[in-house]
């Protein structure tokens, strides 16, 4: 066993937060929500939409039922919502080609709308038990510091996935353990800002820590401003489409509050192009919403 894996396990079984998608019982699909929820969004915002969601579509089958607006809807302060039309998306595909199961291997998940490496690889690990390596932004950091003595991880790379699947055991379980204490360190402990190595169970094995601390450099990309930014532009496009439930807006009548009128016209556009909003006539709402009353009643076979 790679010598990172003992203390990665021991401290994950002490101290990993109880978060729900931990649950042995949380399921396959809950786990797949969890993890379009949780990209680039913290734990705290997830947990509540997290519960509403899974109580008002328990299944895929549910959700695929519904008309996409609705899970946009839904979707609220969790930001970029083309997740919420994505995961709508391979909730369709899920009933329609896998019976309403959500896939166990990694290329099938892979082949789902919205679903990455990183995803698909989560849902393998934590729902089913495969053995394969998970890598988020938390593991990378904890790998470049443990093993290559970087401050920060470099650009995301494929060899970030051979490196912990050298790590893992040969054990399943503990195999996915292993996966889940990566992250959790990286998360609570070994964080971006400030690495508290007085808690950290690999410390006396860390590569970063033994070479004195030092400042390697942080070549990621950097993620724009929010403030003012189209971004912020199309979610307040879109806070008045959900406002307005289905009833739609004046396209003319969309955030006239907004300072740039160019930015705005660009958010109306740039939604319509990812289909996450339709006009019709000189009316706007989320896609789907014409269709939430007539679909309401839809029956679900699960």
């Amino acid at each position: 066993m790679h010598r990172l894996a003992p203390p990665l396990i021991d401290w994950y079984r002490e101290n990993a937060r109880d978060l729900p998608w931990r649950d042995p019982d949380f399921g396959a699909w809950g786990i797949l929500v969890s993890e379009f929820m949780l990209q680039q969004t913290p734990v705290t915002r997830v947990i509540p939409r997290l519960e509403e969601w899974l109580m008002r579509w328990p299944t895929p089958a549910h959700l695929a039922a519904a008309p996409v607006a609705d899970a946009v809807r839904a979707w609220a302060n969790l930001g970029y919502p083309r997740r919420a039309m994505w995961l709508h998306q391979a909730a369709v595909e899920i009933t329609a080609r896998h019976g309403g199961v959500i896939p166990r291997d990694v290329d099938a998940l892979l082949a789902l709308p919205g679903i990455g490496d990183y995803t698909a690889r989560a849902v393998a690990a934590f729902a089913y038990g495969e053995r394969v390596p998970v890598v988020d932004t938390n593991t990378r950091r904890v790998l470049a510091r443990a093993i290559e003595g970087k401050s920060q991880p470099g650009p995301a790379a494929k060899r970030d996935l051979a490196v912990m699947a050298e790590i893992l055991p040969t054990e399943p379980i503990a195999a996915a353990i292993v996966n889940a204490a990566a992250m959790e360190l990286g998360a609570v402990v070994c964080t971006a800002r400030s690495a508290r190595c007085e808690l950290c169970p690999l410390a006396s094995l860390c590569a970063w820590r033994a070479a004195g601390y030092p400042d390697t450099g942080d070549t990621r990309p950097k993620q724009a401003k929010y403030e003012g930014s189209d971004r912020q532009a199309r979610g307040a496009v879109l806070a008045e489409l959900r406002a307005a439930d289905g009833s739609g807006v004046l396209v003319d009548a969309l955030v006239t509050h907004w300072p740039d009128s160019d930015q705005r016209d660009r958010a109306i556009l740039t939604l319509l192009a990812d289909g996450l909003i339709e006009t019709v006539g000189d009316m706007a709402r989320l896609a789907g919403d014409g269709r939430s009353t007539a679909r309401a009643g839809a029956t679900i076979d699960v």
